[in-house]
């Protein structure tokens, strides 16, 4: 799927493209002409320099008529798959985006006439399973996928809570699971382990420890910091993410405040003021939307201008909001791009025009889907191509029988559609991949990244420019001390 380069002479216009633009670290990975990483130490171009597969974009179906408004799934014999999301409710924002990272992945393998499972070729129906944001309702609908409408597979969801209601669904009635959505580092402990459940994505305490390592590793810069996050599980795990991340990587570091509201607050007035007095140089924050928007608002009305290092600041619709100025400078942790440029090859950027063709010509035009956080898929891609690596699974093991699933998926090295590699670790059925940390910045220089047309990726707000690798090695999922599956305890786990 890819083009045959010459490897010295690609490396070299790499070096001086990125010396040029005054962007080299020693810790940022240049990429081969295959979209992996070079092999930095720890990394999983390293440990991995051959996947087992890889998505071929030159097989990729005809998308033109994809519409993920209006699709309709294919029934009959089919391979069933369960899409977990809020389709109602409060949460149901969440919802369409969880429907349309899988749905382009099914309408694609189904346009090259399905997967060959279980002695004949089966095309891919999704099936929407409306958790409501609500547990009762989640369990509900998880016993009626598997009793009533016999799917094969569950994906989802957003929330960890509901994880943990699906994985034990799943458990009972050995259906495979893969979890996309779920962080929380619990959900593979010792206590909740199910061999039949996957996650696919990162944990929480990676998001901190990653940008601790950016920090620590590689910008050497700034040292005092202030973490506010929300006050409940999820924010306390990302901000002790952090500030462990912060012993192993930058020992020297200072937090100069900590702080936990509670969920949907509408004021931060009480905690610009103790920011502002503080000294801080960043402000840490796991908030997720609404509060992340409202936060990053009104830390600009109080001329709080230092970077925000985040997980969820990266919608594009809101950030416009704020402006150029008002996001330039904001670190964001990013668990599926690779070391810019993003687009190294024919393959990446054939499945990127698709997209954005796809958005231009339809989504746009429609209700659900015409949010410009859609445009690029860059919010939505780590989910997509998550997807990919399920259906890649089963195409390779031949069979919807769990038993073969799992076989297939411990252990297994898979490339994304971009060039990134993940592993599974065999364990604890945890994703181990590296990361990147991405500095935002003005139009004109976020050509660093999407060195394509039009070479910006917004013009109304600072967007992703230069990004920095986080090998793998150094942000492993952590295996639980009480585990008595992983007796192997250096973090590849095979």
């Amino acid at each position: 799927m890819y083009k045959a380069v010459n490897k010295s002479l690609f490396f070299l216009m790499c070096l001086i493209s990125l010396l040029c633009l005054n962007v080299f670290s020693p810790s940022l990975a240049i990429s081969a002409k295959d979209g992996i990483s070079k092999a930095v130490p720890g990394s999983m171009a390293e440990k991995f320099p051959k996947p087992k597969a890889a998505y071929d974009a030159s097989k990729m179906g005809d998308m033109s008529g994809f519409n993920p408004d209006t699709w309709v799934p294919p029934t009959g014999d089919t391979i069933k798959i369960a899409i977990f999301a809020p389709y109602s409710g409060p949460a149901s924002y969440n919802g369409d985006f969880t429907w349309a990272e899988a749905a382009w992945g099914a309408y694609d393998i189904n346009q090259r006439g399905g997967i060959w499972v279980d002695g004949k070729k089966k095309l891919i129906q999704l099936l929407k399973a409306d958790t409501m944001s609500r547990e009762d309702q989640c369990r509900k609908v998880a016993e009626r996928m598997v009793l009533k409408e016999k799917v094969h597979f569950f994906w989802g969801t957003p929330g960890s809570n509901m994880t943990k209601i699906l994985s034990a669904v799943a458990a009972k009635y050995k259906i495979i699971h893969a979890n996309a959505h779920g962080l929380s580092d619990d959900l593979q402990d010792q206590e909740n382990f199910s061999r039949y459940q996957f996650m696919t994505g990162t944990n929480v305490s990676q998001v901190g420890r990653a940008i601790a390592y950016y920090y620590g590793q590689i910008r050497k810069k700034e040292k005092k910091f202030y973490i506010l996050c929300q006050d409940y599980s999820f924010g306390r795990e990302v901000a002790a993410g952090f500030k462990q991340g912060l012993k192993e990587h930058y020992p020297e570091a200072e937090i100069v405040g900590e702080d936990y509201h509670k969920l949907f607050l509408t004021d931060y007035a009480p905690y610009m003021t103790k920011i502002v007095a503080s000294g801080a140089e960043v402000l840490f924050t796991g908030d997720w939307p609404p509060d992340s928007i409202l936060l990053l608002k009104q830390a600009r009305q109080y001329n709080i201008n230092i970077p925000i290092a985040n997980l969820y600041l990266d919608a594009p619709d809101v950030l416009r909001d704020v402006g150029v100025e008002g996001t330039r400078g904001l670190v964001h942790f990013n668990q599926i791009a690779t070391p810019p440029p993003l687009f190294k090859d024919d393959g990446y950027k054939k499945f990127h025009k698709a997209w954005v063709k796809q958005y231009d010509d339809v989504w746009s035009k429609t209700t659900k889907f015409g949010n410009i956080a859609y445009k690029h898929g860059h919010g939505i891609a780590p989910f997509t191509m998550q997807f990919y690596w399920l259906l890649s699974v089963i195409e390779r093991a031949k069979s919807t029988d769990p038993e073969k699933i799992i076989a297939t998926w411990e252990n297994d090295v898979y490339q994304y559609p971009n060039g990134k590699v993940v592993m599974m670790r065999a364990c604890d059925h945890r994703a181990v991949q590296d990361y990147i940390v991405e500095e935002y910045v003005a139009p004109e220089d976020q050509k660093i990244s999407y060195n394509i047309p039009p070479y910006f990726w917004h013009k109304e707000c600072s967007y992703a420019g230069p990004g920095y690798l986080i090998p793998a090695a150094m942000v492993f999922p952590r295996i639980d001390p009480k585990s008595d599956r992983c007796k192997d305890k250096n973090g590849w786990g095979e």
